[in-house]
């Protein structure tokens, strides 16, 4: 799946079910939404939490610094590529992306926007990465992911702190190509 069959399906339905346990992952999956990112597990789980999203029709990205068991070698992403059914990865790593982009999956880099310096930086740290998508956090800040967005040139979804309709509403009217969210109510909009 590329960048611009990803923007396709988030054109769609721009909410994505960001899921942090194993309770609220049935919840993602009678959602709308097409796209769940999975930010829990293990190496002995994630496996059939993949299986679980993939079963339901939807596509699957597995945040590989939140999967407890793996690390933040190559090896990691070698392993989801090849245990799982996962469309794609998250990472805050930029060599992770690269290799993960090289092996065919997905990628979305997360990137906290906490000062003028990281974004200062978001440049280059995507330069090096070649990624699909950047995930912004916290997503609230809509000057904020405009400014990644000329940066970049690369499609943003805003995440982090969306807390209710006012929220998703305002990051995609600043451009924003989709928001992710723990919070099931939004899932259901």
């Amino acid at each position: 799946m590329n960048r611009v069959e990803l923007c396709a399906q988030l054109n769609d339905i721009p909410v994505i079910a960001a899921v942090k346990e194993d309770a609220s992952l049935q919840k993602a999956l009678e959602s709308e939404s097409l796209i769940v990112f999975l930010l829990f597990g293990t190496a002995c789980t994630i496996e059939g939490i993949v299986n679980k999203v993939k079963e339901a029709g939807k596509i699957a990205f597995v945040h590989i610094d939140l999967v407890e068991g793996l690390s933040s070698k190559d090896g990691a992403i070698d392993f989801i590529r090849q245990y799982t059914r996962a469309d794609g990865i998250i990472s805050t790593r930029a060599g992770q992306i690269k290799y993960a982009r090289r092996q065919g999956l997905a990628t979305v880099q997360r990137i906290f926007a906490i000062d003028s310096k990281a974004i200062d930086n978001i440049g280059n740290q995507v330069a090096l990465s070649d990624v699909d998508l950047i995930e912004v956090m916290p997503g609230i800040m809509p000057k904020v992911l405009k400014i990644v967005m000329e940066k970049t040139q690369v499609p943003v979804i805003a995440g982090g702190l969306i807390r209710d309709k006012e929220d998703v509403i305002s990051a995609l009217s600043a451009g924003a190509v989709a928001i992710s969210t723990t919070r099931e109510e939004i899932w259901f909009m």
